[in-house]
């Protein structure tokens, strides 16, 4: 008896006689678009929690974590469970490079009367060199001797 029902809701569908019926199909319709949209949408923002992160798309590795993830979508929560999973190395705080070069002429001038190191004569080794590349390398140290002074 539902089956002569609902022919009776398609041909009345069809002639225009049953609007609400035709207007909840809309809303079906709708609402399956909606729910379409809001998956892409959870996952582009997803993908952007883990590129904020840092974790490189492209590495093989990287599609199955993505997958596999767990946890909080943050880029905090998630660079640390790809360090504790090893897709990515722990980040080590580190000082700006100038602020290194200072401590390091701060630590030599210190034990600068500590330390017995005779004065390095550069044009004599630089004479003495045996090849272009040695040569460029005793120019490469020179230069860093000199920043770090």
């Amino acid at each position: 008896m539902s089956d002569v029902y609902e022919s009776e809701d398609e041909a009345q569908e069809q002639t225009g006689k049953n609007p609400v019926r035709a207007r909840m199909r809309e809303l079906e319709s709708e609402v399956k678009t909606l729910r379409e949209k809001a998956a892409e949408a959870e996952k582009l923002q997803k993908e952007l929690a883990f590129s904020k992160a840092g974790i490189p798309m492209d590495a093989p590795m990287a599609k199955y974590f993505i997958k596999g993830y767990e946890g909080e979508f943050t880029p905090e929560a998630i660079r640390k469970a790809a360090e504790e999973a090893n897709l990515l190395q722990a980040q080590t705080p580190t000082a700006p490079v100038p602020e290194q070069q200072a401590w390091s002429r701060m630590q030599k001038a210190s034990t600068a009367g500590e330390t017995s190191e005779p004065v390095v004569d550069w044009n004599q080794r630089i004479n003495q060199a045996k090849s272009a590349d040695e040569v460029m390398q005793l120019l490469a140290q020179a230069r860093q001797e000199t920043q770090n002074t």
